[in-house]
């Protein structure tokens, strides 16, 4: 018997050991990378939260985030955003706002989300409201130099910026578009944004994540800005901004490749899929592709969801998964995840969470 008993004791020994390798495969990953998320409102998890501005800049109350968190979280959407369920795919927690009191940065630490909701390139696109893409660099380099070298180069940095840039300027009546050519405002917003991605390249990032800006001038917020007697079009003049812009990232984000060594990156064609939804609701599963889940007005265009903004009545729709917008200016749970599920099924895609 006892020359038997080391061999059982072997045996025992892989008998337990084999469960705790096959169930590590089902939860959190441990060789997971982590998630930078730069940005605006598309991006936001809550940041805003914790800042001073206005409910314009804020969604903490009902009913935003009635779809899945049953509460609001601050996120500008009906439940989770593209930045969750690329959380979700990459099998780590919910990224956490940076300006949330408590966050575990020791253990399973799985990033960090720097996005406010109305936060430009330019630091004077809702000057003072929101937290501008400059300030986000700055959060940035604080959180960087408490986290190991391998944790920043292995991390994806993701990106989703621009869009209040250019639709601040039509919601302000602004005079600016009269100062520059839109090809020079183009270009600062570009410029601004390289300088950024630069310093981050600098702190060890190499693996970077752009979304391209959708048609602007269709969200339902910009589509009441034409007369009504034009039948509801979407706004060109601004859509045609996004377009010089998406031209001109695809330049900056290919030179990069060229220029920095070992940098990475992939550009999702936001643009060329809410396009197809809005004008195909019914192929993606939507019944509606330009009215807002919540809202009032045309189009239910007028920013009032949840009557704590300046125009207090608001319409909600019953079911906004049918709905490919959720407010004037943001998507809903539904659009956001087949986003992300589309993301996520690309290899190019998927290529840049790999470790090393």
């Amino acid at each position: 018997m006892s020359n038997n008993l080391p061999y059982k004791f072997f045996i025992l020994i892989i008998m337990v050991s084999i469960p705790v390798v096959i169930s590590s495969g089902g939860g959190m990953r441990k060789d997971h990378n982590a998630l930078f998320f730069f940005g605006d409102s598309f991006f936001d998890p809550g940041n805003n939260n914790y800042i001073s501005t206005t409910t314009l800049d804020q969604a903490n109350f009902w009913p935003y985030g009635e779809t899945y968190f049953n509460s609001p979280t601050g996120r500008f959407s009906d439940g989770r955003l593209i930045s969750d369920f690329i959380a979700e795919h990459a099998q780590v927690a919910l990224i956490p706002p940076f300006l949330q009191p408590i966050r575990n940065k020791q253990i399973n630490y799985h990033g960090v989300n720097f996005a406010s909701a109305g936060a430009g390139v330019l630091s004077q696109t809702f000057q003072g409201m929101v937290i501008d893409l400059r300030t986000q660099l700055r959060n940035y380099k604080k959180e960087v130099a408490q986290v190991s070298q391998k944790t920043a180069r292995n991390a994806v940095y993701f990106f989703s910026i621009g869009t209040n840039d250019y639709i601040s300027q039509f919601l302000l009546n602004s005079t600016v578009f009269a100062s520059y050519p839109r090809s020079k405002y183009v270009d600062m917003v570009i410029g601004n944004l390289s300088i950024v991605v630069k310093e981050i390249y600098k702190k060890g990032g190499r693996k970077f994540v752009f979304l391209n800006l959708g048609e602007l001038g269709c969200l339902p917020g910009l589509r009441i800005l034409r007369p009504e007697r034009d039948g509801g079009g979407c706004l060109e003049e601004a859509s045609h901004f996004a377009e010089l812009h998406n031209k001109e990232l695809e330049k900056l984000v290919s030179k990069m490749e060229q220029n920095l060594d070992g940098f990475k990156y992939f550009l999702y064609d936001f643009k060329s899929n809410i396009a197809q939804r809005i004008t195909q609701p019914f192929k993606y599963g939507f019944k509606e592709g330009k009215r807002a889940c919540c809202g009032t007005g045309r189009f239910n265009g007028v920013f009032s969801c949840g009557g704590k903004r300046p125009v207090k009545d608001f319409e909600l729709c019953r079911n906004p998964n049918e709905f490919i917008f959720w407010d004037s200016y943001h998507l809903t749970e539904n659009a956001y995840k087949q986003m992300a599920d589309e993301m996520w099924s690309i290899a190019a895609f998927k290529n840049l969470f790999l470790c090393y």
